[in-house]
Formats: structure tokens, C-alpha cells, sequence
């Protein structure tokens, strides 16, 4: 069976059975703890036929009372490979699409989710004016996806079960959200609309609740994608401590049956998490490129 994990399944899977097998005689949160360590970041990684290998750490530096650590991580490396991928495949998209009139192979994959992301996503939320903001929300969902994807194959992990990644990503999104809202209406507007278009005597309670508002977007964009893509993760060595719980070949067949099916299901999951956090941000952007939600609040305090 542990030749089975170790064969072709996910890291998960290998590396979950390699932690079963030297801790079976633990209890069952022991064992759970030992799993759930094989999901999280660490110092190093894992490659095949090498082992563990170290990765670089360096001394934590020390600004203000704060503590921040720069040493190189597994979702770090994880977060650079998924960059470098996403160019690489999107340079051989361009490459072909340019040499064939008819796109084929890897062009046709890449300009079916570019025009699924412009008809589907972007022009429904933001409007044509939204086309110009492509470039960011392609990058975001094929970086999102490829990071996602990265999380199921084996000696891989994913960075986005990271929160520090996703609130990177939520970050950024910030940013283009207020950035978009400002250059559509105008800084006066976009100040004018904190207000809510409520009478002045209620803009000490209305001015902090939409400030609040402008941040709440982001987390939940930051947690939603770090919480489904966590999720799963545990599932599957949940599963997979089963088996070494209970000791027994024949507990098995049900646990491994369920993390296949897992696992396909993360293929999907992984897709609608990129989909998710375009199509969000796509939407927020377009509430704050709406100059008629201003308008809207003027009339109503008049």
C-alpha cells in the first residue's frame, strides 16, 4: 500500500502514509498532528530520489518591534515556480497563436479562458471600460490557477493554502480596487461616496462603516481561497490517518477510494477558486468604477 501512495497519487497521499507508517502506534491526535504538518510551509523541500533538501534561512530582521523573517520557504519556491511557469506557458501560447491563424493545442487552451475571462467575467462586471484591466485579472487567475493546480502533484505544494500568499493576492486586489474607483469617478467622488449620501450629522457613524467596508472585500477574498484550498488538503490526510488509526489493510479501501475521488474533486475546486477571486474582484472594481452610486446618494440627500 505505501508503494501505492508513493507511486503516482499527491504528496499528500506519499507523505501522509511515510508519517502513518513511523507513528502508527501513536494516538489519533498525534497522528492527526503529524499529517496536518505535511500541508503546512516549512524550511525545506522534498524531491524525488534526493530526500529532503534545506532551503536557505537567514536572520530575522528587526524594524520597529517587529520581527520579519525573509528566509526561503517550500510555498516561496512554490510561489516563484508557479511565475515562472505561467510565462513560460504563456510565451509558447503567443508563440503559436502567432505562427497558426487557427489556434490549436495550448494557444486554443489559453485563448478559450482569455475570452471565457473578457465575455464571462470582466465585461458583465466592469463594463467595456473594464477591458483595459485585463492584463491584471488574466495574470490573477492563471497565477491563482497554476498555484492551485501545483498543490496536486506529487513533491509539490500549494501556495495558496498559505493565508500570507492570499493576502498578498488580496493586497494587490485592494489596491486595484480603489485604484480603478478613483480614476473612474474622480478623488472627490470617490471621497464624496464614503460618506454613504447620508445627512452630514450621520457621517461620524457612516464614514467609519464604509472604510470598514473598502477592507472587508479583500479579506474575504483573502480567506476564501486559503480556507477551500486548506480544506481539502486536511481531508485527505484525514482520510489517510484512518487507516493507520485502525491498523488494518482492509480499512483502507474505503479511505483510499475517497481520496481519489478527493483529489478530482480538487482539480474542479481548483479552476472555481481562480474563477472566484477573478470574478470577485472583477466585481468590486466595476461597484467602485459606477459613477451613478454617487449620484445615487446625492438625490437621496437632497
Amino acid at each position: 500500500m505505501l508503494a501505492f501512495l508513493q507511486s503516482g497519487v499527491p504528496d499528500t497521499l506519499r507523505a501522509a502514509a511515510e508519517s502513518g507508517a513511523a507513528h502508527a502506534g501513536e494516538e489519533g491526535g498525534g497522528l492527526f498532528t503529524e499529517l496536518l504538518h505535511h500541508v503546512q510551509d516549512a524550511h525545506e523541500l522534498e524531491l524525488p530520489l534526493i530526500g529532503h533538501v534545506a532551503l536557505p534561512r537567514f536572520e530575522p530582521l528587526h524594524l520597529a518591534g517587529l520581527t520579519i523573517d525573509l528566509s526561503i520557504t517550500k510555498h516561496v519556491v512554490f510561489l516563484w515556480f508557479a511565475a515562472a511557469l505561467l510565462v513560460i506557458l504563456a510565451v509558447l501560447a503567443a508563440g503559436q497563436n502567432r505562427r497558426n491563424r487557427i489556434p490549436s493545442g495550448l494557444g486554443n487552451l489559453f485563448e478559450v479562458l482569455i475570452q471565457f475571462t473578457r465575455d464571462e467575467i470582466v465585461i458583465p462586471n466592469m463594463g467595456t471600460r473594464g477591458v483595459k484591466y485585463m492584463p491584471y485579472l488574466l495574470t490573477t487567475f492563471f497565477y491563482i490557477l497554476i498555484m492551485n493546480l501545483l498543490g496536486l502533484v506529487p513533491y509539490c505544494a500549494s501556495a495558496t493554502g498559505n493565508v500570507s500568499v492570499t493576502a498578498g493576492l488580496a493586497l494587490i486586489a485592494f489596491v486595484m480596487i480603489q485604484a480603478a474607483a478613483i480614476k473612474s469617478q474622480g478623488f472627490g467622488h470617490y471621497l464624496a461616496h464614503l460618506t454613504g449620501g447620508v445627512h452630514w450629522s450621520l457621517w461620524p457613524i457612516m464614514i467609519p462603516i464604509e472604510i470598514l467596508g473598502l477592507f472587508t472585500k479583500p479579506f474575504a477574498l483573502c480567506i476564501r481561497l486559503f480556507a477551500n484550498m486548506t480544506g481539502g488538503h486536511i481531508v485527505i490526510v484525514s482520510l489517510i490517518g484512518l487507516i493507520f488509526i485502525f491498523k488494518s489493510y482492509l480499512i483502507a479501501v474505503g479511505p483510499l477510494g475517497f481520496v481519489l475521488g478527493i483529489n478530482f474533486l480538487e482539480i474542479f475546486v481548483a479552476l472555481l477558486q481562480a474563477y472566484i477571486f477573478t470574478m470577485l474582484t472583477s466585481l468590486f472594481m466595476g461597484l467602485g468604477m459606477q459613477p451613478e452610486s454617487h449620484n445615487g446618494h446625492q438625490e437621496t440627500e437632497h
